[in-house]
C-alpha cells in the first residue's frame, strides 16, 4: 500500500482527520480522492458539504483513519502484526479480559503488559520526533551560517548562466510566461535553480506567509506543490520556522534594489489576482484503445493533479488506473472539452451549470463500458 508525498508532508492534525484542505478542494491523504468545495453532495436522504462528505468518504472507503493506518505495512508503522491487532482491539474499547478472550493468549495481566509496552513505544516516538525537529532546526542554522557571507552572490555563482541562457530556460519550463504554470520540474541542477528563482519571485519579500498561503501560491504553479515548497526551502529561496508555521523569502535586499523588487512583486500580485479560474469539463483519453474518462471541475488546472494521482496509483477510478499502469503515461492525453461560460447574473448557479455541462458531454460521448471509464449516473 503506497503513500503519496502529500501524506508524508501533512501535519499531525491533517493525518488524524485523514484529509487536507486545498484552495478549491479537499484531498484524502489515504487514497488521493478529491472532493471539490462549493458543491453539495447527496448521500441517501442527507446532504453534505465537501468537508462532511470527505468524512463520509473515509468512513465508507477506509472504515476509519485508525483502521487504515493500522493495516499499513509494518515497515511504515514500525509495528508487528500482533501489535497492530492489539491496537485495533484497544481502539474498539475492549477491556483486558475481552482482548485476552478475543485473541486467546495468556491472561489479562499479559494484555496489561502489552498495553504498557505500547505506551513505552509512544513515549519513545515523542522523544524521537522532538530530537528530529531539533536536528532540522540545527541543520538550518548551520547552513545559514555557512552561506551567510555569500548570500545571493553564491546562488548566482551556482547558476552561472548568461542572460540569453536564463531566458531560454525560463521559456522552456514556463511556456505561458513566468506567471503561468510550470510545464515540468527540471532534473538538471542549473535549470532547477533558474525555475525556483522565478517561482520565488511570486512571494513578497516583506511578508511572512503561513504554510497554507505558500501552498495556495504554489498550487497554481505546479500540481506537486509539495515538491516545489521543499525545493524552495532546500535551495534557500525560502526559509521557515522549525514547526513550519511561518515562511518568508530568504534574501532581502535594501535601498533601490529592494524598492524595484517590491514594485515587481506588486505587479506580479496584481496580475495573479487578475488571473481567472476557469471551470469546465475535460477528458482523459487513452490513445491506444480510445476509452475516455470525463469529469467536470471548477478549476481546470486540477487536471495536473489528476495526472499526479495516476502517476502515484491513487486515482479513484480503478479501471483507468489499471490501464494507466498497463499502457503507460505516454498513452494518455488530457484534453479540455468545454470551458464553462460564467454569466454575470447574481442568480447564476455555477455548480448546477457545471453539472449540466458534464451531463451534456456524458450524453454525447457515452464513456461507459468499452467506450470509457465512467459509471452511468442515476439522474
Amino acid at each position: 500500500m503506497s503513500l503519496t508525498e502529500q501524506f508524508w508532508s501533512a501535519s499531525l492534525e491533517e493525518l488524524k482527520q485523514g484529509f487536507c484542505e486545498r484552495e478549491h478542494d479537499y484531498v484524502c491523504l489515504l487514497c488521493g480522492q478529491e472532493v471539490e468545495k462549493g458543491i453539495i453532495y447527496p448521500v441517501g436522504d442527507r446532504l453534505f458539504d465537501a468537508a462532511k462528505y470527505m468524512d463520509h468518504h473515509i468512513e465508507e472507503a477506509h472504515v476509519s483513519v485508525f483502521d487504515h493506518l493500522s493495516r499499513l505495512d509494518k515497515r511504515i508503522t514500525g509495528l508487528s502484526d500482533h501489535q497492530s491487532n492489539l491496537l485495533r482491539l484497544f481502539y474498539q474499547g475492549m477491556s483486558d479480559q475481552e482482548v485476552q478472550a478475543a485473541l486467546g493468549i495468556g491472561s489479562a495481566s499479559t494484555i496489561r503488559n502489552h498495553r504498557f509496552a505500547l505506551k513505552e513505544k509512544e513515549r519513545q516516538a515523542k522523544v524521537f520526533l522532538v530530537m528530529m525537529e531539533l536536528l532540522k532546526a540545527s541543520s538550518k542554522k548551520t547552513a545559514a551560517k555557512a552561506t551567510a557571507p555569500a548570500g545571493g552572490r553564491q546562488r548566482e555563482a551556482e547558476l552561472a548562466v548568461s542572460p540569453a541562457e536564463y531566458s531560454e530556460i525560463v521559456s522552456k519550463y514556463f511556456p505561458d510566461g513566468t506567471l503561468g504554470p510550470l510545464s515540468r520540474f527540471p532534473r538538471k541542477h542549473k535549470h532547477r535553480l533558474v525555475v525556483l528563482q522565478e517561482i520565488a519571485k511570486r512571494f513578497d519579500p516583506e511578508r511572512v506567509y503561513s504554510e497554507k498561503e505558500v501552498n495556495a501560491v504554489l498550487q497554481d504553479v505546479y500540481a506537486d506543490h509539495v515538491t516545489l515548497r521543499r525545493s524552495l526551502i532546500d535551495h534557500s529561496f525560502l526559509e521557515r520556522t522549525a514547526g513550519g508555521s511561518e515562511y518568508w523569502v530568504t534574501n532581502r535586499k535594501s535601498g533601490e534594489e529592494q524598492e524595484n523588487q517590491m514594485n515587481r512583486k506588486q505587479e506580479l500580485k496584481q496580475l495573479y489576482k487578475e488571473m481567472k479560474t476557469e471551470a469546465g469539463v475535460y477528458q482523459i483519453r487513452n490513445t491506444q484503445n480510445g476509452k475516455v474518462w470525463i469529469e467536470a471541475t471548477r478549476n481546470l488546472k486540477t487536471m495536473n493533479g489528476k495526472q499526479f494521482m495516476l502517476k502515484h496509483g491513487s486515482h479513484p477510478c480503478k479501471a483507468l488506473q489499471e490501464d494507466w499502469k498497463q499502457y503507460g503515461e505516454d498513452a494518455f492525453a488530457f484534453e479540455v472539452l468545454e470551458v464553462l461560460e460564467k454569466k454575470n447574473d447574481p442568480y447564476f448557479d455555477e455548480a448546477d451549470a457545471l453539472e449540466k455541462l458534464e451531463n451534456k458531454w456524458l450524453d454525447k460521448l457515452q464513456p461507459y463500458g468499452e467506450k470509457g471509464y465512467n459509471e452511468m449516473k442515476k439522474r
